[in-house]
Parts: C-alpha cells; sequence; structure tokens
C-alpha cells in the first residue's frame, strides 16, 4: 500500500513539473512570436540618468581589463556614469589592471575610481558600500568577467523610464562568450539560453515577474536604501533581493535587448562548486520565504515562492524517487533470474507492465520537453538553431541535466548541516577564469 501510494504521488509530480514546463514554454513562444518581428530602433531617451555601474572583483586580474574597457564603450552619454571598480580582497593584480585600462589614453578623464576593499560580506558587502559611495540615480552592477554590449545600458535605462514609478530594477540578458570551448561550455550555453530565452521572458510575459540576476541590471539607488540594501553574505544576493523587491510591490522589468556576455566554468570541478552555491543561495532564500505562501503577501511573492519549491524541492524529490523506483525494479527482475521467488517492490496490483509504461511515458515526455525547450530557445537567438544543437540536448540531457539531482542533493544535505552544527554556509569557492 505504502509503495503505491509512492508510486502515484510520483507520477502525479512529475505530471504537474511537465505541465508546469509546458505553460512556461508556450508563454515564451507567444513573447517571442510577438517581439521577434519587431524593428529596434536606437532614439534618443527622453532623458539620460546618472547611472553608477559598480563592478565587484575578486582575484579577477585575468577577465577584469577586458569587462572595464567594455564598460567604458558603452553607448551611453560619458559624463552620465559613475564607474566604481572593486578590487575586493585581492591577492593578485586586479586593482593594478583596473588602474592601467582607467590610464589609456581613451580613458582619461572619465568618472571611475578604483576602490581596494578589505571589508567583508561577499559581492553584497561590495554593492552595499557602493551604495553608500554612489550618486547615480540608477545603481548597475557587472561582474567581473561580463563583458555588455554597447547598447546593453541604454536598453535597461529605456525600459526603466518606461514606468519609472513600478520598474525598481530592471534586467537584461547573459550570453555565455566562452561557449565553444568544450562540451560542457556548449551545455551550459544552452542552459544559459532556455534560462534567458524561456523562463524570463515567459514569467515576465505571464505575470510581470522578474528575477535579477547575478550581473547586467540596474536598480534604483534610492529604493534599494529604503528596503535596506543587499543581506551581506549572501550566496545568491540577487535571488534574495529579488524578493524583497516583489514583497514591496514593484517590479523587475526585462529589457530582452540588452546583452552580457559572460565567462562560463570550463572545468567540471569550478561548475560543480558554482552550481552548488547557487542550489545552496537558493535554498537558503526558498526556506527564508517559506512563510509567504501562508500570510499576506504580495501575490507575485507567493507565485514565485511556489515556483521556487518546487523546483528545488518538490519536482527534485520526484525525480529522485522515480529513479529509485526504476532502479529497485530493474535490480529485482535481475537478481530474480537467479531467484524466482523474489517479488517486485513497486507494483500495481499483480502486474509491473503498467508501472514500467507509465515511467517510461513520462521519461519519454521529459526528453521530448527538454529538447523542445531548447530547440526554440536556440531559434531565438541568430545562428544557433541548428541540428548539431538538437544531438547536444540529447547528450545532455543524459549527462549534464542529470548533475543538477547530484547538486541539488548535496545542497540541501550541506544546508541542513550548516542549520544542525551552526557552521558558516556562506564560503564562497572562487571560480577559475580563462583568458579567451
Amino acid at each position: 500500500m505504502v509503495e503505491e501510494i509512492l508510486m502515484i504521488i510520483t507520477l502525479v509530480s512529475i505530471w504537474f513539473s511537465l505541465l508546469m514546463s509546458t505553460m512556461t514554454l508556450g508563454g515564451a513562444t507567444v513573447f517571442w512570436l510577438k517581439h521577434s518581428t519587431k524593428l529596434v530602433k536606437i532614439t534618443p531617451l527622453s532623458r539620460y540618468p546618472l547611472i553608477t555601474i559598480v563592478v565587484p572583483a575578486h582575484n579577477e586580474e585575468v577577465v577584469i581589463a577586458q569587462t572595464t574597457k567594455a564598460i567604458l564603450d558603452l553607448h551611453y552619454p560619458a559624463d552620465r556614469v559613475e564607474l566604481l571598480l572593486f578590487a575586493d580582497n585581492c591577492a593578485d593584480h586586479t586593482a593594478q589592471e583596473m588602474r592601467r585600462v582607467l590610464a589609456l589614453a581613451q580613458y582619461r578623464g572619465r568618472n571611475a575610481r578604483v576602490i581596494e576593499r578589505t571589508g567583508t560580506g561577499g559581492k553584497a558587502g561590495v554593492l552595499n558600500e557602493a551604495l553608500e559611495m554612489a550618486h547615480g540615480e540608477f545603481i548597475g552592477v557587472y561582474d567581473a568577467d561580463a563583458m555588455p554590449e554597447q547598447n546593453a545600458l541604454y536598453f535597461l535605462v529605456k525600459k526603466a523610464l518606461e514606468n519609472s514609478d513600478r520598474y525598481m530594477a530592471v534586467f537584461g540578458r547573459n550570453k555565455t562568450r566562452n561557449a565553444q570551448q568544450n562540451f560542457l561550455t556548449r551545455c551550459i550555453n544552452q542552459e544559459i539560453v532556455v534560462t534567458q530565452r524561456i523562463q524570463h521572458c515567459a514569467i515576465w510575459f505571464m505575470f510581470k515577474i522578474g528575477r535579477i540576476p547575478g550581473t547586467n541590471f540596474i536598480i534604483n539607488r534610492e529604493f534599494v536604501k529604503s528596503i535596506g540594501g543587499w543581506r551581506n553574505g549572501a550566496l545568491t544576493e540577487d535571488t534574495d533581493i529579488s524578493f524583497k523587491i516583489m514583497q514591496s510591490g514593484k517590479l523587475i522589468a526585462l529589457a530582452y535587448n540588452s546583452e552580457a556576455f559572460q565567462q562560463e566554468p570550463e572545468r567540471l570541478y569550478d561548475y560543480y562548486f558554482q552550481r552548488l552555491r547557487w542550489a545552496k543561495g537558493n535554498y537558503q532564500v526558498v526556506i527564508h520565504n517559506f512563510r509567504h505562501l501562508f500570510d499576506h503577501s504580495n501575490w507575485r511573492v507567493k507565485l514565485e515562492t511556489f515556483y521556487y519549491s518546487c523546483i528545488f524541492f518538490w519536482f527534485n524529490a520526484a525525480i529522485v524517487l522515480s529513479d529509485i523506483i526504476f532502479i529497485a525494479n530493474v535490480i529485482t527482475l535481475i537478481v530474480r533470474v537467479f531467484i524466482p521467488g523474489l517479488t517486485l517492490p513497486f507494483t500495481f496490483g499483480e502486474s509491473n507492465i503498467l508501472m514500467m509504461q507509465l515511467l517510461l511515458l513520462n521519461w519519454l515526455l521529459m526528453i521530448i520537453l527538454y529538447i523542445l525547450q531548447i530547440s526554440i530557445a536556440m531559434a531565438t537567438q541568430y545562428g544557433q538553431a541548428t541540428t548539431s544543437q538538437v544531438w547536444l540536448a540529447l547528450a545532455s540531457y543524459f549527462t549534464y541535466s542529470q548533475l543538477f539531482i547530484v547538486v541539488s542533493i548535496h545542497a540541501v544535505c550541506s544546508v541542513t548541516m550548516d542549520a544542525l552544527f551552526h557552521r558558516n554556509g556562506n564560503v564562497w569557492v572562487k571560480t577559475k577564469r580563462f583568458n579567451d
């Protein structure tokens, strides 16, 4: 009886996750059908607010020069940009590289500073210090490896000015600049494109919900001060402040034309610990905000909390259970060759045929939906809708995407142990950069 209940819960959970994914894919498809034929023109803005761009950098000597140049070359009035470059507790030549770029003839006289920081709090600590130093109406944030496209800031500001009373933050898209390095970076590229072109576009189009990414966004300075800034030490300070903005009733708007090119991990070790940090940070945010499902919070906060709870807890548990059911039955079938009297642990009634058929159908639907999401996302990116991407998607489903389950289980165990033993769970593992 218990086994049958577990199987029913697992199957219903997977079907519900497929329904949510299908709805998201449908919303994104409608969004791109409406926007893909629009001709985008660069026209003068009604005004050009002062923007303070903050770049937090910890031991980033390999990539910081390229990023600094890209920011200084943005198509936005130079006298309306204040640049704060933070060399945060660096043990390399990050600060020297920053100063070397600022000393170039074409950048002399620009409103830019290098701050060699020795404080605590990680990236959130940097942003809070920048909040006190900034003079801009908006604070823009770019990670040390994120090179904005020349019109990235223009599109962010343009969107913010559309509804300055409600759009307290605006975010753009991030693209993988080292996508062709190896199998891992190709898979990461597909993941990033699906996240940016399907998930972000769909939830903004359907619910006007936005999620601040770690880079390529602007946020109203006075508003950030009014909500207490960033939470020092947060592993995912972007998700954390996104919930605070939604809780206030304001919106995080999507500027889908704003693009930045970021460097992704090229080694499995770096990838694993980067994603582990993200997963732990998201679990912490979900746990912190879970109470909002049952109070009088903003409906967007409730919906976003429900979504994150499903993705990181419910659906993950269902996938793990389905794997356990399948593996347990397969092992039993193999052992039955030698011990005929063994009973299959998970069956409906007397037969296991129905169970196997349902599990096979579920996996087939998940694979089809996974490939369909990637194919549609790639179709919105110039030159990426190729047959090789379909084969890569198929290969990544059985390899790359399964890592998410391992990372999620590790993150849950780590967060639990941090709470039980009062450990500091906000420890960052530095992602290795490459000179590209």
